[in-house]
């Protein structure tokens, strides 16, 4: 059997580089293997809901850059919360709730808040709102930026996301239609189209249908009954991106691990195509899928994913549109229904019979033996969820274990839907580094390795942006909390830049509790440096389980402006070579002085000699450049400075948020070297 790297927590806490845990939650954490392509991160502010942990305080987030107000979706307090971004200019970290707008006042009969978007222009926000009984047609839900309601539109059933179109002129709605709990209702996935062109009176929606002729027949049908079901029951919309010139939506299909593409100009869909599997037999496509295997096993084994996307986004490049998905995964779990089961649930059925034309890593000697030496035991496969949903072959029997997620993000050429790119086992194998002792983690718990067997780092969302030059695809990681930074600049070749965090890990199987920092990412949003209210480059995260949302500032500062300085201190420029010297400037026009109190013994000569002694007004022999600031000559000594044991794969990068301990520390360091320094004058005194 090929093996990558077969680590254990003990070798791998050893070796490996990891991120130090602090003392303070919302402290930064960062990793990089190639200090040349690491993102400047800093955290600089932090919102905290107050809701309980778990409770979904903070979700989705949209960002106003006329107001610099941030829109939040609050699913703890059923409410939409506008924070005020405006003093993170001033240095304030804190960022304050302004209003919270409650559910109560959206006039529509509503169950939750599920996601939020703003207006391309800033004129109003969109909010997407599910009925008290999902299986209902829902509502979006516009409001102006004070929280005011300005217009409802009912859409399909359990709104999931909602959108706009970068020309402003229509909401896009992904209705996702899941089934009610005991599964005898199961309404149709479908996506809104508000046409807003005209302004918001008497609005209505119209509604792009998925009918069965336009879907690939791979594409994945889980329903107790595919027979009799059509596909419209079976596809859930989960997400929606947009091609900059508005022509095509691309909607994500998690639990069908499938894209549909909308056509904007006629409001139809024009296909819905499988993404297929991803094979981690193959080398650099390895993963750990066992939580029993005694630490981090990070292999190749014979297991196809599923890459079921949730997050998604478009992005320009050499004039084509690409797509990039974070491949979650999703299972269709209901208590009427359930596909999901443990791979040594089916073996124990006698009902694989894998086959080696699946895979590109074995022959099937190679499959036949891997079973015959326990492949399916817990510590080994066995643990692995997958699906009772999955292809089988005439006998009724499974040629593959199938997997749940990519445990990946992929990148898909928009008109083909063909993969140009998927980062294989990076996301493993990164925060296996990073993080050894909370390889897999799960999102409630700091336990190593708990959630190998399900879906590992399990990425939930995806956005770019360009900083310094460069665009960035972040990634963020729900689990296992934290967000990767990959250079997409070229699309079919990614770059891995930086991953960074600012969880706050408590010890082995610790809680997570308000000292946790910042858990489970759900949304991201990107503020380009000419929108924010810095001017630099910010990355909003909005954490579900901690109900935080982390502003992260990216890449090189502005540079700053340097201070007035009083004009009796400016001394004119020095001339340049060749240049005949300028003139002295003028002084200032003295009081009229009375030339017989002038002291007569003054001659000439005297008042010469005294001339001679000024300083000079022009040139460069008297100028002074002031010393760096101490904080400045310790960023280049830490700049010049290696240590020789440093690892040449990866570096930690230093914490970049503020951290009261490192001042502490540092002038107590000063305090004891001017204790030294005065002490050595004394001495020299006496002598």
């Amino acid at each position: 059997m090929k093996r990558w790297k077969k680590w254990t927590a003990m070798s791998l806490a050893a070796a490996s580089l990891t991120i130090p845990a602090v003392g303070h939650a919302e402290d930064l954490k960062a990793y990089s293997q190639d200090q040349g392509q690491a993102l400047q991160v800093e955290q600089i502010g932090r919102y905290d809901s107050g809701s309980g942990i778990g409770e979904g305080g903070t979700e989705i987030v949209a960002y106003d850059s006329k107001t610099k107000r941030a829109f939040s979706v609050n699913g703890a307090a059923r409410a939409l919360d506008i924070l005020d971004l405006n003093g993170l200019k001033e240095g304030n970290e804190e960022i304050p709730l302004l209003k919270r707008v409650l559910l109560e006042s959206f006039g529509v009969s509503a169950s939750d808040v599920t996601s939020v978007a703003i207006h391309p222009e800033g004129e109003y926000i969109a909010v997407a709102v599910p009925s008290e009984a999902k299986t209902d047609p829902g509502h979006v839900v516009l409001l102006d930026t004070d929280g005011n309601r300005l217009a409802s539109v009912e859409v399909g059933a359990l709104p999931d996301m909602v959108t706009f179109t970068h020309d402003g002129t229509k909401v896009l709605v992904a209705n996702e239609g899941e089934p009610s709990d005991d599964y005898t209702v199961n309404p149709e996935g479908s996506v809104s189209i508000i046409d807003v062109a005209d302004g918001l009176d008497n609005l209505t929606a119209e509604t792009a249908e998925f009918t069965d002729d336009i879907v690939d027949e791979d594409v994945r049908k889980v329903n107790p009954d595919p027979e009799n079901s059509s596909y419209a029951e079976n596809l859930e919309p989960e997400y929606i991106t947009v091609d900059k010139d508005d022509r095509f939506a691309y909607v994500a299909i998690q639990e069908s691990n499938a894209i549909a593409k909308l056509d904007l100009q006629s409001n139809r869909f024009t296909t819905v195509k499988s993404l297929g599997f991803k094979d981690f037999s193959q080398e650099g496509m390895e993963l750990d899928p066992s939580n029993k295997d005694d630490g981090i096993q990070i292999d190749n084994w014979p297991v196809l994913g599923m890459y079921m996307p949730d997050g998604m986004t478009a992005f320009e490049s050499g004039g084509k549109t690409y797509i990039i998905t974070a491949n979650e995964g999703d299972a269709q779990d209901w208590e009427g229904f359930s596909e999901e089961v443990r791979a040594a649930d089916l073996a124990a059925e006698d009902t694989f019979a894998l086959n080696a034309d699946l895979y590109e890593g074995y022959t099937q000697e190679q499959l036949d033996q891997l079973v015959q030496n326990g492949l399916f035991e817990d510590e080994q496969l066995g643990r692995l969820k997958t699906s009772i949903a999955a292809p089988k072959n005439a006998d009724g029997k499974y040629e593959a274990v199938y997997g749940y997620g990519g445990r990946s993000f992929s990148i898909w050429d928009a008109d083909s839907l063909q993969q140009v790119y998927d980062s294989g086992a990076d996301f493993e194998k990164i925060t296996a580094e990073a993080i050894p002792e909370y390889f897999n983690t799960t999102n409630d718990e700091d336990k190593l390795d708990n959630r190998s067997d399900d879906k590992g780092p399990e990425p939930e969302t995806v956005i770019t942006g360009e900083v310094d030059g460069k665009t960035y695809a972040f990634i963020g990681l729900e689990r296992t909390g934290g967000i990767m930074a990959y250079d997409v600049t070229n699309p079919a070749s990614p770059a891995f830049s930086t991953y960074f965090t600012s969880r706050n890990f408590q010890g082995d199987e610790a809680p997570v509790d308000g000292g946790s920092g910042d858990v489970a990412p759900e949304g991201l949003t990107y503020i380009p440096a000419a929108d924010s209210p810095t001017g630099q480059t910010l990355l909003l995260a909005a954490h579900e389980v901690s109900g935080t949302i982390a502003a992260y500032a990216l890449g090189e500062k502005p540079a700053e402006q340097p201070e007035p300085v009083p004009e009796e201190e400016t001394a004119p420029p020095a001339a340049e070579p060749n240049e005949p010297e300028p003139e002295e400037p003028a002084e200032e026009e003295a009081a009229p002085v009375n030339e017989e109190e002038m002291p007569q013994e003054q001659d000439e000569s005297e008042r010469e000699a005294e001339k001679a002694e000024e300083p000079a007004a022009t040139g460069t022999d008297n100028t002074t450049t002031e010393p760096a600031s101490d904080e400045e000559a310790s960023a280049e000594t830490a700049a010049s400075a290696k240590s020789d044991t440093d690892d040449e794969k990866g570096q930690p990068l230093p914490n970049t948020s503020t951290n009261a301990f490192n001042w502490m520390l540092g002038g107590a360091a000063l305090a004891a070297a001017g204790v030294i320094f005065f002490g050595i004058n004394k001495m020299r005194k006496r002598t």
